[in-house]
């Protein structure tokens, strides 16, 4: 599955916002795309169609930034997906000129498949994952 650079780079904003401390401070622009790897000049269109989805909210002024809308257990890769990429999850274009055939069916039913998956992963599965991988245990003998 190809997804578009949007929906990558919306899913790596939504997860530098669940890393932030739930002190309840935004996160600047410059500091998702640093964290992130995101190029700054895409971020604000990427944000803002977030904030219109309601996955997030921002503070205006010079203590603004971005935030989550609601909790990182609340949004899922789906969310993500449906807004940049919604037609990976819609199957195939029905044909007008006759009734939906098999392969149109398959497809359809794959995308339910995909969305279903989406949808079981939030964004506190992605924070819990992230924070493992860069765990650092210490042992003592």
């Amino acid at each position: 599955m190809r997804l578009s650079a949007k929906t990558v780079y919306a899913a790596r904003a939504l997860l530098e916002l669940a890393l932030a401390p739930g002190d309840g401070e935004p996160t600047r622009i410059e500091d998702i795309a640093r964290a992130q790897g995101i190029p700054e000049r895409f971020l604000p269109q990427i944000l803002l169609a977030l904030k219109s989805a309601g996955l997030v909210a921002s503070r205006r002024g010079s203590q603004g930034g971005y935030l989550l809308a609601r909790s990182a257990s609340a949004i899922t890769l789906a969310d993500v997906v449906r807004r940049f990429d919604r037609e990976l999850l819609e199957g195939a274009p029905p044909d007008s000129s006759r009734e939906r055939d098999i392969v149109e069916e398959a497809l359809g039913r794959v995308g339910s498949v995909l969305e279903e998956a989406l949808e079981g992963v939030t964004f506190a599965d992605l924070v819990d994952r992230q924070r493992a991988a860069h765990s650092v245990l210490h042992y003592v003998i």
